[in-house]
């Protein structure tokens, strides 16, 4: 019997189908290297993922603060919608971080979605949707986390592993690179970052046994400048920590799916890398397993690594080590934190990966031990086929992908908690490209469980906690103004005192939140804005509220408008 396959064609343009205008502002033109390494001091926009290279999601807007955050309420709601059959066996999930050049919003959604946005009233300026296979593999989630926007370009990286540059004017494709295998499993989900003339990407894709990568290329051509594995193949410093003997590196994981911070006095990317593959049988992968679960210093020139620190050796509970590196500077020394989902808080000296101090941040953990020297000692594991083993916190870890910030005023971090445990059950499994590659059956908690916003000194003392019934799976967001913005996966949105962590105000947005809030200025008034919509992973953090409604706003508030000013 013979096959004949008919060529799909051209996919259709979904900006011809609306009567957006598909006309902004030339405002990224102007956006370059020297801009973003002073973002923080426009604090009237969000030029970069987490609002500066630092990480800190810290903004110097202070007209929102605790005395007026009690009138804020919504300016404008934005309702992205869902259209035609989402790709991936999977749910999906409003998670970008949005981006403010001077008054124009730039904001992506799941399935190859991105929208530029008049960011002071919400309508919609042009719109992009990319043509995403509906058979790609995808681990947790249809989500994107974000774009880039620099020289007239807003950069972004799609589900099937494609790096696309949009014209910041119009949102027509520019250029569009792959930048993995789709195939074998690796896919695109985070914020590209961008730093002097290149844009900077990271795979996705570990629970499928791919080896994770970084990648650089031209802003303007799209050319490709470098690619750095984040596994060693046999006789790279760091490969005896895999078996001698066959190809478990070749599909070892450590994929750097979230978007990395940059100093540019130290000339590093400081990156976390993911679970080595499979995530829960360690028999077939003995040895360390560099550099997975860790934090990489890589040089942004020649796409080099520069120094390592792994927080979960030889990982059996997929405790990834993605999460933000947030640099700050205290003593005259340049220091970074990073909360691990293992459930420690680390402190290291950014210049040359030297542990300064390791403590816990969540009540339960009983997986392991780490000692305040950053002596690891596993405890529980799944470790004989089909022998269930209970273990805290679970694989979503301690606090998931969503991030903390950091307020240099306060000097107090703010940490989004999860404390929820699972049981793994081992179940060996061959690999085969492009089929998941877990190596257990995970079943998460669905009682017992509950979250906070909590904040510590750079020292891990804790200075005071905002308890919440569910586990906190979204990002904070802290300003000037003395508050600390959280969502909640019920739906509330939350203003905090940060000094001592009271509530002062909140808002029910008709979803669970797990994206990340950011704020702006436009003639000098002052929004909060936060994607609101539930999904992704959620039998991974919290299975209990796997029917809860999807949402898809995007939500800006503000204080109201003084009279004659509308």
């Amino acid at each position: 019997m013979t096959l004949e396959y008919v060529d799909a064609g051209e996919a259709i343009d979904h900006g011809t189908l609306s009567a957006v205008p598909r006309n902004a502002p030339d405002v990224g033109f102007r956006v370059g290297y020297d801009r973003l390494l002073d973002a923080r001091s426009e604090s009237h926009n969000w030029l970069t993922y987490y609002g500066a290279y630092d990480g800190q999601r810290y903004s110097l807007l202070d007209q929102i603060n605790t005395e007026t955050v009690k009138g804020m309420g919504p300016a404008w709601i934005f309702q992205a919608g869902a259209a035609g059959m989402i790709a991936g066996a999977s749910t999906y999930a409003f998670e970008a971080t949005p981006l403010v050049v001077d008054g124009v919003m730039y904001v992506s959604g799941w399935d190859g979605w991105v929208w530029a946005l008049d960011a002071k009233t919400g309508d919609q300026m042009w719109r992009y949707k990319h043509a995403v296979p509906y058979d790609v593999s995808l681990c947790c989630g249809n989500v994107n986390r974000g774009v880039a926007v620099a020289k007239g370009k807003v950069f972004c990286v799609m589900p099937n592993a494609h790096l696309l540059a949009l014209d910041a004017v119009t949102g027509e494709r520019v250029w569009d690179k792959t930048i993995g295998d789709v195939r074998a499993g690796e896919s695109g989900t985070m914020a590209p970052l961008v730093v002097k003339d290149m844009v900077i990407t990271g795979s996705s894709g570990g629970e499928f046994g791919v080896r994770g990568h970084m990648d650089a290329f031209d802003l303007e051509s799209g050319q490709h400048r470098w690619r750095c594995y984040m596994v060693p193949k046999p006789g790279e410093p760091g490969s005896e920590t895999w078996p001698a003997d066959g190809e478990a590196w070749a599909r070892g994981g450590a994929n750097p799916w979230i978007t990395a911070t940059f100093d540019q006095d130290t000339n590093l990317l400081y990156v976390g890398t993911g679970n080595p593959a499979p995530d829960f049988d360690g028999a077939v992968r003995e040895g360390d397993n560099l550099y997975t679960d860790s934090i990489v210093a890589v040089d942004v020139d020649q796409g080099t690594i520069q120094w390592h620190y792994q927080c979960t050796p030889h990982d059996v509970w997929d405790y990834d080590s993605t999460m933000e590196n947030i640099l700050f500077d205290q003593g005259g020394r340049k220091m970074l934190g990073h909360f691990d989902k293992n459930g420690y808080f680390f402190v290291l000296d950014r210049t040359n990966g030297e542990l300064v101090s390791v403590t816990p941040y969540v009540d339960r953990i009983d997986w392991g031990t780490i000692t305040r020297d950053g002596k690891v000692t596993p405890r529980k594991y799944p470790d004989a086929e089909g022998e269930p083993v209970h273990f805290y916190p679970g694989p979503a870890g301690a606090k998931e992908w969503t991030h903390a910030a950091y307020n240099p005023e306060t000097e107090l971090f703010y940490v989004p908690v999860q404390d929820v445990g699972a049981t793994a059950t081992r179940r060996r499994r061959e690999f085969r490209e492009g089929i998941p590659y877990w190596g257990a059956g995970v079943q998460v908690d669905a009682d017992d469980m509950n979250g906070s916003i909590s904040a510590f000194d750079s020292e891990g003392n804790e200075k005071w906690r905002w308890r919440n019934t569910l586990p906190m799976c979204s990002s904070v967001l802290t300003t000037a103004g003395n508050l600390v913005f959280a969502g909640t996966p019920s739906g509330e949105f939350v203003a905090l005192d940060a000094r001592n962590g009271e509530k002062l105000w909140q808002f029910q947005c008709g979803s669970g939140h797990h994206g990340s809030p950011m704020t702006y200025s436009v003639d000098g008034r002052q929004y909060v804005a936060v994607p609101v919509g539930w999904g992704g992973w959620i039998e991974g953090f919290l299975p209990g509220m796997l029917g809860a409604g999807h949402g898809s706003a995007l939500i800006a508030f503000a204080l109201p408008e003084e009279p004659g000013t509308r």
